[in-house]
């Protein structure tokens, strides 16, 4: 039962072919027999979930139907779980208490998922590899030389091993997507602030009544089907409790009935960034092959917005963040070597730097330009339905655990530096649109829609070979 899907797993338990208990016990023994090497799920809270897969079959028992009622899931370490630690990695936190579920995780347990313990994630999550010293480095399940990605890489090795069919990460530079691109599974970026990330905060922080504000950054579902994306966001998305009377979720029904009916437009190249023949490939032959079925394909399109300015943009908007919660020493460091930077200067190495110490009127700047390029979007999909473009330049990387100032990747002989990798992914993020990564697709789909629908559209896309190292 170990690589069914969600969906088919809480049918099964629905038409009692399967209990909740026998699933959970399934879960526990795939972990401890198979997760030596992988290192995905890091912290287990098996005796919880053993005595609430009891509690889900006696409520199945009963006739109750909870969307995930029985269903043995984990999720990603940086969420809050009343009675686990929650350490982002960081040494020394483990002790630090944790009373209060984050609300994503208390939503999982009010539909009845089971919760077996958490997966391993990026140091501060501030990586595409999972590895720190509370918990060690994740493995790639395909090849266990390579990454899972990040930071959300114990929750996508975690799926691709079997360990578990659904799972809650996080993204901010790809974090979802990134370890569904690298491990071959599926993740969903959703639009900005429709599911709350109070809860998800690093260890010692105290949870309030509501979340600040997290400029980029989202909470979404991860499985091994887009079906299971959609049952993920039904029971994730909606706003906070403080947010409830003010706004409510109404997702608009999918533009077209048949995937024919999709305009779809396609992007392979960027011009800040090479990308691998690897990844161009599939995504030129699935192009390809909507075409055979009918969908209207296009590979270039007027009024697309700049993808250079997006790039840029996004990494002084992202590094913007970053030099907020920078130690004081860190950040007069950043200072120091902004001052030495021209102000003309538009490499990307330049624009790191001073994005790191960006003054709050550059950033309104910032943010007026931001949103003309989401105008620029919305005037796109006017004409097109899914934009269809790479989420990683190149496969799962090799593990490399040298500073992240040194680390360098080579894309068919062109190195690039290591945080050049973020670009393809940024075209989301930066202006708050819902993205899809699927095993299937190789790629991103970012969609205008809501984003069970953009989910919903990719469930019947041809497949695609997985990738092989």
């Amino acid at each position: 039962m170990e690589f069914r899907t969600a969906s088919e797993l809480t049918a099964a338990l629905r038409a009692k072919q399967v209990s909740s208990v026998e699933l959970t016990e399934a879960a526990i023994a795939a972990i401890e027999a198979n997760d030596g090497e992988i290192n995905a799920v890091v912290v287990c809270d098996f005796e919880r979930a053993r005595e609430a897969a009891k509690a889900a079959d006696v409520a199945l028992a009963k006739g109750e139907r909870g969307a995930l009622l029985g269903l043995p899931m984990t999720v990603k370490e940086s969420f809050n779980i009343a009675g686990l630690p929650t350490t982002w990695g960081i040494p020394n936190t483990s002790q630090i208490p944790v009373a209060q579920d984050a609300v994503a995780v208390a939503r999982l347990k009010a539909a009845g998922a089971v919760i077996l313990g958490k997966t391993n994630v990026a140091y501060v999550l501030g990586d595409w590899q999972s590895y720190n010293q509370v918990y060690g480095t994740t493995n790639n399940p395909w090849n266990l030389a390579h990454t899972p990605g990040g930071s959300s890489g114990g929750s996508a090795a975690a799926l691709a091993a079997g360990f578990t069919a659904l799972e809650l990460g996080s993204d901010l530079a790809g974090s979802l997507r990134v370890p569904a691109h690298f491990c071959g599974i599926y993740a969903h970026k959703p639009s900005s602030d429709i599911i709350p990330a109070r809860g998800q905060t690093p260890p010692g922080i105290p949870v309030l009544s509501l979340a600040a504000r997290m400029d980029l950054a989202v909470c979404g579902p991860m499985a091994r089907s887009a079906q299971d994306l959609m049952l993920g966001m039904d029971v994730l998305a909606g706003p906070d409790d403080h947010e409830g009377t003010a706004w409510r979720l109404d997702l608009p029904a999918p533009r077209h009935a048949t995937l024919k009916d999709y305009r779809v437009l396609v992007i392979d190249d960027h011009p800040l960034t090479p990308t691998a023949a690897a990844i161009r490939g599939p995504l030129n032959d699935l192009a390809d092959r909507l075409e055979t079925v009918g969908c209207k394909v296009g590979r270039s399109g007027a009024g697309l917005p700049d993808l250079s300015l997006i790039g840029s943009m996004y990494l002084r908007l992202l590094m913007a963040f970053i030099g907020g919660t920078m130690p004081q020493p860190d950040y007069e460091a950043a200072v120091t070597r902004g001052a030495g930077i021209p102000p003309a200067a538009a490499d990307l190495r330049s624009v790191v730097e001073r994005g790191l110490v960006m003054s709050h009127r550059d950033w309104v700047q910032a943010d007026f330009m931001r949103t003309g390029i989401a105008d620029q979007w919305r005037r796109v999909f006017r004409d097109w339905d899914i934009v269809l473009c790479p989420v990683m330049p190149t496969t799962a990387l090799a593990h490399d655990h040298r500073p992240m100032a040194e680390r360098t990747v080579s894309i068919d002989g062109r190195v690039i530096p290591y945080g050049e990798l973020p670009l393809w992914s940024s075209i989301a993020t930066l202006t708050g649109q819902p993205a899809t990564a699927s095993r299937w697709l190789w790629p991103q789909t970012v969609c205008r829609w809501a984003c069970r629908r953009s989910a919903d559209s990719l469930r019947t896309a041809p497949p695609l070979p997985l990738p092989v190292w």
